[in-house]
């Protein structure tokens, strides 16, 4: 399978409710992680994720999938051509 390079962008809102099954799955994909930076935004309750990922479409589209399932995470991706 052709592999292809995505930035996964999420906005957790209320992470103390979310951020811990968000990072045990980023952890389940570690091996297709190439990045990872994270903002807290305490003031507004939310935090701003950002992860570079390399993998086949089935990869990135099943680890996006189960971002965004999350209760109070919204997951957008960029993948390359």
């Amino acid at each position: 399978m052709e592999e292809r390079v995505a930035v996964i962008g999420a906005i957790l809102k209320d992470p103390t409710r979310s951020q811990s099954q968000f990072n045990r799955i980023v952890a389940e994909y570690h091996d297709l992680v190439r990045g990872r930076m994270g903002l807290p935004l305490k003031d507004k309750c939310m935090s701003v994720i950002s992860i570079t990922v390399v993998g086949s479409m089935d990869q990135i589209n099943t680890m996006t999938g189960r971002l965004g399932n999350l209760e109070g995470v919204t997951v957008k991706t960029a993948i390359s051509k």
